[in-house]
């Protein structure tokens, strides 16, 4: 009986130190494995750091616009540090297909969820790519009538500064889906102007009279032609036009100077600019 029961115990004692026996040998893979995945994202960190360093020079060299560097360098890290934990991930044990799977559903979740800021990103990389406005032009986004100088070109937004100071954030999706006026991208503007002036005027004295005042605008560039035309008949007036060219900075100042020069000229001319007139007769019975 006594043996029988010493046996037993042997039994049970050697399948217990055979079952701890592979379970050390699992913990000690297991923690190797660890140990491995932890020196991965070490070294892989490293790797990537200096990745994205050498390709900072690289487009520094090139002269790649700032923000489009910003965003490929920001793409590229993210790119790295994902591809780093994917391989510790991996070499730990699980699954790759687990881990694509559960990225995807994750994207598809988030991609659904952030409709209007991905297409905003979207906007904003082609905006980068594209650059039909740099910072400091002054841009008009025809669908909403937004307009300014431009502050600043973001990934999702880009900010424009209006003519009373005002701070306006546009979404990149609709300046990239939606016509854009660059006022300020050429170097030179042309100035038109319509004066109305009465049918009894002598235009070519009028003429001779507006050619005084744009000759002595000193903005005016010289090399380019001075156009003063009859530009229309209407009911009241008859307007001439006027089309001179100036640089760009000077568009503005030059408009409103040449503006309060001709009505000074037409005063001292007598020529009179119609305006619109009511007469009120009063009749009283008697």
């Amino acid at each position: 009986m006594l043996l029988g029961i010493e046996n037993l115990k042997k039994e049970f004692l050697s399948l217990v130190y055979d079952y701890m026996g592979r379970t050390g040998v699992r913990i000690m893979d297991f923690l190797g494995s660890c140990l491995v995945a932890v020196l991965i994202l070490v070294i892989g960190f490293k790797v990537s750091n200096y990745v994205v360093k050498l390709a900072k020079r690289v487009l520094e060299r090139s002269r790649v616009d700032l923000m489009i560097q910003t965003f490929l360098l920001s793409c590229l890290k993210i790119g790295l540090k994902i591809l780093v934990v994917f391989m510790a991930v991996t070499h730990v044990g699980v699954a790759a297909s687990s881990i694509v799977a559960v990225v995807g559903s994750a994207g598809l979740t988030l991609g659904l969820s952030l409709q209007g800021s991905l297409s905003n990103i979207a906007g904003g990389v082609i905006l980068l790519i594209v650059k039909p406005f740099q910072v400091g032009d002054y841009i008009i986004e025809e669908g909403s009538g937004m307009e300014g100088t431009v502050q600043s070109i973001g990934i999702m937004y880009t900010k424009l500064s209006s003519m009373d100071n005002k701070a306006v954030l546009i979404p990149n999706g609709n300046l990239s889906n939606s016509s854009i006026t660059n006022v300020t991208h050429q170097d030179k503007r042309r100035v038109d102007l319509l004066i109305g002036i009465e049918y009894s005027e002598d235009i070519r004295k009028v003429k001779d009279i507006l050619a005084k005042v744009i000759d002595s605008e000193t903005v005016l560039l010289r090399e380019d032609p001075v156009k003063i035309y009859v530009s229309d008949f209407r009911e009241s007036c008859i307007d001439i036009g006027i089309r001179y060219w100036v640089r760009t900075e000077d568009y503005w100042d030059s408009r409103w100077r040449v503006l309060e020069k001709i009505k000074y000229a037409f005063d001292e001319a007598g020529v009179t600019i119609p305006f619109n007139q009511l007469d009120v007769n009063v009749i009283t019975d008697k």
